[in-house]
C-alpha cells in the first residue's frame, strides 16, 4: 500500500513540471501568418519547404506556429519565411504603394525586392512562379546575408518566370 502512495505522488508531482515545459515550448514559437498559395505555387512552395536549410546564416531552424508547408523560421527573434504570398503592393500598378523602380538585388541567381521595415527588412522574390517573402529582424544586420543560404533552395524549387 505504501508503494502505491509513493507512485501516485511521483506521478502527480511530475504534472506541474510537464505543464510548465509545454507552456514554455508553446510560447516560444511565434505565430506566422500562413499564406494561401494557388495553382502551381502550392507545388513550388511545398518543394521549397523540403529543400530549406536547417541552418540559415548560423541560425537554427525552428517550428513555426501554426505548422505549415508554406512557412519556416530560424533563430530568436525569428527570421520568418512565407511562400505563396500575394504580389507585393509596391509591384502592383494602381496600389497606393506602387513604385515602378523598387529597390531590388540579385543574390546568387535569385532576384529579391527589399523593403525596409521598422526593425529589419522584408525581402520578396521577384521573377519567380511563386512569391517567397523573408522577414529578417534588424538584429541580424546585414539582413541580406540570410538570402545567400536560401538561394539554392529557391532556385531548385520555385522556377523563374512570372
Amino acid at each position: 500500500m505504501l508503494g502505491r502512495v509513493t507512485v501516485s505522488r511521483r506521478r502527480y508531482a511530475a504534472l506541474p513540471a510537464l505543464a510548465v515545459l509545454f507552456a514554455a515550448v508553446s510560447c516560444s514559437s511565434p505565430e506566422v501568418a500562413v499564406p494561401s498559395p494557388e495553382g502551381d505555387a502550392v507545388q513550388h512552395c511545398r518543394a521549397l519547404h523540403e529543400k530549406l536549410p536547417r541552418i540559415l546564416d548560423g541560425l537554427e531552424r525552428r517550428t513555426a506556429e501554426p505548422v505549415s508547408d508554406f512557412t519556416a523560421m530560424w533563430g530568436d527573434p525569428a527570421v520568418q519565411l512565407r511562400c505563396g504570398v500575394p504580389k507585393p503592393a509596391v509591384l502592383t500598378a494602381g496600389s497606393e504603394h506602387y513604385n515602378p523602380n523598387p529597390d531590388a538585388a540579385e543574390v546568387n541567381g535569385v532576384e529579391w525586392l527589399f523593403e525596409k521595415q521598422d526593425d529589419g527588412y522584408r525581402f520578396t522574390t521577384v521573377l519567380r512562379k511563386a512569391y517567397v517573402e523573408v522577414n529578417v529582424p534588424g538584429k541580424y544586420a546585414p539582413e541580406v546575408d540570410v538570402l545567400t543560404d536560401l538561394a539554392h533552395a529557391v532556385k531548385k524549387s520555385v522556377p523563374a518566370g512570372v
